[in-house]
């Protein structure tokens, strides 16, 4: 079965950090661009980052730069989200979706082959 699954969500406090990790299975990972969006409740889901296929490139909304961090490790088919200095406002259900070629937008989510299951990241004291 070809699917994403997400890990290492949970609740933190305000100035805390979190990594998730998105591992992909039934698939080689390393053909794909890979991103990160998130949901909160009543809001659109919205792009927070992305990296290109051979992790050359990466790109984040504003909020985010300087906090957040996608990395990938190809030889373990997976991607990663390191999220520094956590706020209330990062609280949100987290997707990795994964795009088939070189690169891949946070800009819009259509398009994109695979998706996770969401981890759910909640941030409050």
């Amino acid at each position: 079965q070809l699917q994403l699954v997400e890990s290492g969500g949970g609740l933190v406090q305000p100035g805390g950090s979190l990594r998730l990790s998105c591992a992909a299975s039934g698939f080689t990972l390393d053909q794909y661009a890979v991103g990160w969006f998130r949901q909160a409740p009543g809001k659109e889901r919205e792009g927070v980052a992305c990296i290109t296929r051979w992790g050359d490139n990466t790109d984040y909304r504003d909020s985010v730069k300087g906090r957040f961090r996608i990395s990938r490790d190809n030889a373990e088919n997976t991607v990663y989200l390191r999220m520094n200095s956590l706020r209330p406002e990062d609280t949100a259900v987290y997707y990795c979706a994964a795009v088939s070629g070189y690169s891949c937008s946070i800009l819009r989510s259509i398009g994109y082959n695979y998706w996770g299951q969401g981890t759910q990241v909640t941030v409050s004291s």
